[in-house]
């Protein structure tokens, strides 16, 4: 693919810009404190492990869902306090107290010097699967435009999302360059909507090469994204 200029560059967030496991797990274990004292039918019945289970039955039976993994955790737990006679009045707390553990992420230690290096070279945007408020984490002053799945109404690898963002950008998918760490969704769905992508590989491997997919580059940190973009920027 010949090389040219970008005009935006777009970004997922969760495992590319702040590692989302550890918050993940420790924010189902305050969530599950949370419970056990306000909803102790439910805990007492059903560990995290369990919950989780449900909600994956529950996406199977309405893959819909997808689109915002909020909406599905809150109808499961609708499901969950109807089966078990807890009151229902706790579920928007839960889900309250779920979104902030949720959003307490730490950015990689190179992501915010480089996005303020990136920011005065082109335009930044996000393009998410997942939640997070990036107003609340204190990163939102970085990007002029997010679009989240939730909203959106379909999610990657959808390319509607990535057409959708572009537009909103006022710039066209071959004018703009995608930043993910997963192959399948960020990569190869930006990659279909006519963008370019780098796969954020951060623990180095060649998993693209058994999937059968070609990113446009390769970076381990958002130190080499910087100097990617910075050649990109010379053509």
């Amino acid at each position: 693919m010949t090389s040219r200029r970008p005009h935006a560059l777009l970004f997922d967030l969760d495992d590319t810009l702040w590692p989302i496991g550890p918050v993940i797990a420790a924010a189902e274990v305050s969530w599950h404190a949370w419970l056990a004292e306000r909803a102790p039918k439910v805990t007492g019945k059903y560990t995290i492990a369990e919950l989780r289970a449900m909600r994956m039955a529950l996406l199977e039976r309405r893959p819909e869902l997808v689109t915002d993994l909020y909406q599905l955790r809150r109808q499961a737990l609708l499901d969950v306090f109807a089966e078990t006679g807890e009151d229902a009045v706790h579920v928007e707390g839960a889900m309250r107290h779920f979104a902030e553990c949720r959003n307490a992420v730490t950015p990689f230690a190179d992501v915010v010097p480089a996005l303020a290096e990136l920011q005065r070279m082109l335009r930044l945007g996000v393009i998410t699967n997942g939640n997070a408020d990036l107003e609340v984490i204190g990163l939102h002053h970085h990007f002029e435009y997010t679009l989240a799945s939730a909203r959106f109404g379909r999610a990657k690898p959808d390319p509607g999302i990535f057409l959708a963002a572009c537009e909103a950008m006022g710039v066209a998918p071959r004018e703009a360059v995608y930043v993910g760490d997963d192959l399948r969704l960020d990569v190869q769905g930006a990659q279909g909507a006519g963008l370019r992508a780098v796969w954020m590989n951060r623990g180095g491997g060649s998993a693209h090469l058994e999937a059968g997919i070609a990113p446009d580059a390769i970076c381990a940190s958002f130190d080499e994204l910087l100097a990617w973009v910075r050649e990109q920027m010379r053509h």
